[in-house]
């Protein structure tokens, strides 16, 4: 399975981004996936994660600015990024698990992108 992060860049804060994950090689129609933050010098952070059921799980930062979202048909998960803060750089990476159709908030995930780097300045 390949994850393929992108729709990262700059933008102010109070500015939108939305990030997409494009998987491929799923062998299941039951999978989950999820967004991890790591930004410079400190620990990563889960961000979001969404089920195959449609389910969803955020992180309580994100929550009433960020929406998940999942294309089952074309194996793509999406974040809408809203009233980003001024939290400077970050990579988020985007995880998958094969097999489990729940949402999954942690950092066991069995597939893992490259990531894709959002700056956010004041």
């Amino acid at each position: 399975v390949q994850l393929v992060e992108s729709g990262g860049g700059s933008v102010q804060a109070g500015g939108s981004l939305r990030l997409s994950c494009a998987a491929s090689g799923y062998t299941s129609t039951v999978y989950c996936m999820g967004w991890i933050r790591q930004a410079p010098g400190k620990e990563r952070e889960g961000v979001a994660t969404i089920g195959s059921d449609g389910r969803t799980t955020y992180a309580n930062p994100g929550k009433g600015r960020f929406t998940i979202s999942l294309d089952n048909a074309e194996k793509t998960m999406y974040l809408q990024m809203n009233s980003l803060k001024p939290e400077g750089h970050a990579l988020d990476h985007c995880g998958g698990i094969q097999g489990r159709d729940r949402p999954f908030f942690g950092f066991g995930y069995e597939f893992l992108g490259q990531g894709t780097q959002v700056n956010v300045s004041s």
